[in-house]
């Protein structure tokens, strides 16, 4: 580990028990639960943005930019599945939310908007808050960017971007996720300087409204964009090209299908679930069910899965099974799938699989992209006069141009994670640095482990592992 002599605390230095580095999800929900435990201690949140608990997720103003999966799945507290659903009844009966009539469906199977997500996490931290006060806890809103992390035998430090430096006993990597499309990468082509926000309406509105727009990824984030051009008053040509070519299935509300895995233990490797999952889902179609049933048990059995492959099975996962299980398992929510077929169906939109290869100079005033087309050797040249970066999420912290990753990996205080995703951890959240050996002062939850359980970010993950870790923490590391 890289010590610093901290003999003695500066008194500019600000002081707490524990330091939370992101407070957007998961940092808001590991504040949370460490002011519901009993206990007196002082946590400071180190978010650069105004508000807790929106993060770069929840951030989103736009309603059609909705969560992609429904209130039922997406409760943040581990002890009540339905906690969303009650607090959505509460909030449409007050009036809030009219337009959730629009989907006519049950509460638990709405897909409430990304921002409204927001409003509901911050409310349940405030709520948290309260409580703690009762005991003498407090959580405070730091607002800066965190650009060193230091450690010694007694304390974690941290440096912001102003210079102004916090200890804390222990420190907690919540950073979340780094969106492609707003992440400057260590080996980058230039994409995102030139590419649109996927999100960003207002831009998007100073388009010619006949403009030919690239779209780079097939994903959920590239839903976003189609949402989000509409909603801009967008009419042109939409021209999508990714390496598999594949679109989200939407998001369905299946029956409850038997849990397979739970009834079959010797099912350990992907090739079996693999099997077993194709032979579930067509009996599940026999009967006439929805194959999204069977699909649906894996959620609970993917971190045991994934941790108890071996590095060849994850590696074939990776390269072979991948796009499929994203497109089947990260579904998109059903107004905006139906905009997407809509589109498709009108020719306005179209899929192309295909690699992005860089990005060439403009001509004649229009954006260009090298691409190699499936199942050809040449690269051949597109050209349209908008692009959106829509590939994802940047999991390889090697690869993210932010000073605090880089500085953590030059001072050997953390490792890539299995298949470079994300960092190397222990089951219970303790980092463990380049030389393999087990932090006792810092931490790291949700998106950062996502090469430990492959699915860390979804919002049930992030709730558990928060839970977990506040009482790991309180019990002293």
């Amino acid at each position: 580990m890289s010590e610093i002599p901290c003999e003695q605390t500066p008194s500019d230095v600000r002081s707490a028990d524990i330091l939370i580095v992101g407070g957007g999800l998961s940092g808001a929900l590991l504040a949370a639960q460490l002011l519901r435990l009993p206990g007196q201690r002082r946590v400071l949140v180190i978010e650069p943005r105004a508000e807790l608990g929106r993060g770069e997720a929840y951030s989103a103003v736009e309603l059609g930019h909705t969560l992609n999966g429904n209130a039922a799945r997406m409760s943040v507290d581990p002890d009540n599945a339905d906690d969303l659903s009650q607090w959505l009844s509460a909030f449409i009966a007050a009036g809030g939310w009219p337009e959730s009539a629009e989907q006519a469906v049950p509460v638990a199977e709405l897909f409430p908007p990304r921002g409204l997500f927001g409003v509901y996490v911050q409310q349940r931290l405030a709520q948290a808050q309260e409580q703690g006060a009762r005991q003498g806890s407090s959580v405070e809103h730091v607002r800066g960017e965190v650009v060193d992390l230091q450690v010694d035998a007694q304390a974690a430090w941290l440096t912001l971007s102003d210079g102004s430096r916090l200890r804390g006993e222990f420190a907690v990597l919540a950073t979340g996720m780094f969106p492609a499309a707003r992440t400057r990468q260590t080996h980058s082509s230039g994409v995102n300087a030139a590419a649109l926000d996927p999100w960003d309406v207002a831009t998007m509105a100073r388009l010619d409204p006949q403009a030919t727009v690239m779209i780079i990824g097939s994903g959920l984030t590239m839903v976003d964009a189609v949402v989000s051009l509409e909603q801009a008053g967008h009419r042109g040509p939409i021209e999508v090209f990714s390496r598999h070519g594949l679109l989200p299935h939407v998001r369905r509300q299946p029956p409850e299908w038997v849990d397979f895995l739970a009834l079959d233990p010797e099912i350990r490797s992907p090739r079996q679930l693999l099997r077993e999952l194709r032979r579930q889902c067509r009996a599940a179609q026999a009967q006439g069910i929805d194959w999204q049933a069977p699909l649906d048990t894996v959620r609970a059995h993917i971190a045991r899965l994934w941790s108890q492959a071996t590095d060849l099975q994850r590696r074939q996962f990776v390269r072979h099974v991948r796009p499929w299980w994203e497109s089947h398992h990260h579904r998109s929510p059903p107004l905006s799938a139906q905009l997407v077929a809509r589109l498709h169906e009108e020719g306005r939109l179209r899929i192309h699989a295909a690699s992005f290869k860089g990005l060439l100079p403009a001509h004649e005033g229009r954006l260009c992209l090298a691409l190699r087309r499936r199942g050809e050797s040449e690269v051949t040249v597109v050209s349209g006069d908008a692009l959106i970066n829509s590939s994802g999420i940047e999991y390889d912290w090697r690869r993210v141009a932010r000073p605090l990753p880089q500085q953590l990996l030059a001072r050997g205080l953390i490792q890539p994670g299995p298949l470079a995703l994300g960092i190397a951890a222990r089951a219970d959240g303790a980092v463990i640095d380049a030389q393999g050996r087990v932090a006792r002062r810092l931490f790291a939850m949700g998106p950062p482990l996502r090469g430990m359980w492959w699915e860390s970010t979804a919002v049930t993950d992030v709730a558990s592992q928060a839970k977990a870790l506040a009482r790991r923490l309180v019990q002293g590391g």
